[in-house]
């Protein structure tokens, strides 16, 4: 997910004012101030892409899992650094930040089988690899916009065995183009002005001022309308940010359901508790000061489209992908 910034007023000025769009109470923008000022330790986490061991070594035990939380992703206690683990190197898991995995379990709504999926945003490969592994999609398409980026995304991909993925490089236009209606699911992974990296420790230089904002939910709103032309009649969409502004979440679902009212937004089954309260979208929304993760948002919808879809051209997907066998 890409981060853009833009040097203005002081910080903590868009900082209160983001406060004041996301919470009516006093406590719940205090709490969430003071979870960007000093963050807290967040567990790390791991998806697991092959068959857990027999015998999970007792560094990679985990914690109690949360009610929602997928079978195969493990917190671990915190100091915890699976990363370093041999079991990491032979891609039996991938190292996952856990708000990312609270964005993407909104697939956890989709109930029928997936054929094929797309990531269109997929650098460094954590959603492509946890809609692999929860749905099995028979095709997996990891596109990546940015080339330096395409490399880490691929490396990733062949260590956990998704070996039968294919990595493109292309801009989400061009795939609207050539692989019109061709989806189960699309899933936009969206580049945006990375809020969270606050909660993280990192300094993020212009991230909640309202000219970054509205440049990212500009490109959010481009990237998001080409990739509802990829999902098939009764396919789905997911969208989801690392970010916190509604003008980059609540507010571009809004605009994507008058441009395309043939999308459905979804109920999360096991996230209600999580559910947004700036709209009465079914939208879903972690913050830092839960000690979960430093924060994401996330939404599906369905096409409610009735018809067939396009068949992929496979003739243009294997001119332009890297194959990974």
């Amino acid at each position: 997910m890409g981060k853009q910034g833009t040097t203005a007023a002081p910080a903590s000025r868009y900082l209160g004012k983001l406060s004041e769009q996301l919470f009516e109470g006093a406590g719940d923008r205090a709490a969430f101030l003071a979870a960007l000022d000093r963050p807290p330790a967040f567990a790390p986490t791991i998806l697991w892409t092959q068959p857990k061991p027999a015998d999970i070594p007792s560094e990679l035990t985990p914690l109690e899992p949360l009610p929602w939380q997928p079978t195969f992703v493990d917190r671990l206690a915190l100091g915890t650094r699976p990363g370093q683990h041999p079991l990491h190197q032979s891609g039996h898991f991938y190292c996952m930040d856990f708000s990312s995995v609270f964005a993407a379990s909104v697939l956890g709504a989709i109930s029928e089988p997936v054929e094929s999926v797309l990531d269109l945003c997929a650098a460094p490969g954590g959603k492509g690899l946890y809609s692999w592994v929860a749905l099995q999609p028979k095709t997996l398409l990891c596109n990546e916009t940015v080339r330096k980026r395409v490399k880490i995304l691929i490396a990733n991909l062949k260590r956990c065995g998704a070996q039968q993925a294919r990595v493109l490089s292309l801009d989400s236009a061009v795939l609207a183009e050539h692989l019109p209606k061709g989806l189960d699911l699309v899933v936009v992974d969206a580049p945006c002005s990375g809020q969270s990296l606050l909660a993280k420790g990192k300094k993020v230089p212009g991230c909640c001022h309202p000219v970054t904002l509205k440049r990212n939910a500009n490109r959010q709103k481009r990237i998001l309308a080409n990739g509802a032309q990829l999902v098939r009649p009764g396919g789905y969409l997911a969208y989801m940010t690392c970010t916190y502004a509604p003008q980059e979440n609540e507010q571009v679902c809004q605009w994507l359901l008058k441009q395309f009212p043939q999308f459905e937004p979804l109920v999360v089954p096991g996230l209600g508790a999580y559910r947004s309260e700036l709209t009465a979208l079914p939208c879903y929304r972690l913050f830092p000061q839960s000690g979960l993760g430093a924060g994401a948002f996330a939404m599906v919808l369905r096409n409610t489209e009735v018809g067939q879809g396009q068949e992929l051209d496979r003739a243009f997907l294997d001119s332009h992908g890297y194959a990974l066998t």
